[in-house]
């Protein structure tokens, strides 16, 4: 007797599908010549940038609370396996070190999701949003206001400047050296570790869907109340969501390390407005639709790198098509969290203006 595959099986093969057939048409462009070197320089960061959509997703979409601090977990994640690979890579193998600065970026963003879900997860809609935010902007100038150094005497810390290190410059090396952060992080990263990338992140979080913790996690989103009568542990499930969530951004910094050579915690990469962006990635690739995501992150990260040309009309095309897909891409079933979710975003600008 022949199994029935189900609909929501048959969405995940496809979105697998369309990862794995783009990835092996971009191969063949980059091999045959065809691909100019600005575009090959997009692909990493598109497939990171769709990474940190689908964790968010997990946090907007299937718990159904809005997060603006993910791109502060993917600062912890670039920022504490940087500094692992920076220390040992004269020392590790290429590929062991570059695995275990993964397991460090993901552990750790894990750790900060976790210990930041306990308070914040109290709270709810634009004020969630609100707490989040200010955790990654202080993230971002923590890390942009530590001095860290190794000599012969071992490590040296400051939190001032480079000179209250007490360390000897000429004989150590600085390895996060404030605002200048971490130079000379190995170019690990490459377009096929950061396809696989993805494609792990797709399959934790669609199997989380799939589960019984999913449900769960879908049942508080829907109704908190009613999913608390029936003996669902909110904590607990909402950590989970939360953890997995951060976990994933932490992956996507990790990548984003490992694909430059300076890395530094600046608004452009780690501030408010990256969070935005990446709020608006899931957004409009539809709230609870992994799928989508994956594909706004790609074409909306794409569409003003390909439109340069047109400097006076760039921006001006780009609203455009944003406007377009947010009217056309909803993922079914996902209007009522969709409205509730805006609804706390005009709330938290409304605040935000006030103050």
């Amino acid at each position: 007797m022949k199994r029935k595959v189900s609909t929501a099986a048959k969405g995940e093969w496809i979105t697998y599908g369309i990862v794995i057939a783009l990835y092996i048409i971009c191969e063949i462009m980059m091999r045959t010549g065809t691909m100019s070197s600005h575009m090959k320089g997009l692909l990493v960061p598109i497939c990171y940038y769709a990474i940190v959509a689908v964790g968010l997703n997990l946090c907007v979409g299937i718990l159904g609370e809005l997060s603006l601090g993910h791109a502060g977990f993917m600062c912890v994640g670039a920022y504490s396996s940087a500094l692992f690979s920076f220390t040992m890579q004269d020392t590790l193998p290429t590929a062991v070190r570059f695995f275990i600065a993964f397991v460090i970026g993901i552990a750790v963003s894990a750790l900060f999701g976790f210990l930041i879900g306990i308070p914040v997860l109290r709270l709810k809609g634009d004020y969630l949003a609100i707490v989040t935010l200010a955790f990654g902007e202080i993230i971002k100038n923590v890390f942009n206001a530590v001095y860290l150094g190794i000599d012969g005497a071992g490590m040296h810390f400051s939190l001032k400047d480079m000179m209250s290190l007490g360390m000897d410059l000429a004989n150590g090396r600085i390895v996060i050296n404030g605002a200048q952060g971490i130079t000379g992080t190995p170019s690990d990263s490459n377009f096929t570790i950061a396809v696989i990338v993805l494609l792990l992140s797709i399959a934790v979080v669609q199997n989380l869907i799939r589960s019984r913790d999913g449900r769960a996690i879908m049942a508080i989103r829907d109704n908190r109340i009613a999913a608390e009568s029936n003996g669902i542990n909110i904590t607990k499930y909402k950590m989970l969501a939360f953890t997995i969530s951060a976990a994933i951004a932490g992956a996507a910094g990790v990548l984003f390390a490992h694909n430059i050579s300076t890395l530094t915690a600046t608004s452009q990469y780690f501030g408010y407005n990256m969070s935005i962006m990446i709020l608006v990635y899931v957004v409009l690739g539809g709230i609870g639709n992994i799928r989508g995501s994956v594909i706004a992150a790609s074409i909306l990260y794409l569409l003003p790198e390909l439109l340069r040309g047109l400097s006076d009309y760039r921006m001006l095309i780009y609203s455009v098509v944003l406007i377009a897909v947010m009217l056309i891409n909803w993922a079914p079933g996902a209007l009522k969290v969709r409205n509730r979710i805006i609804n706390d975003i005009q709330t938290f600008i409304g605040r935000r203006r006030e103050k």
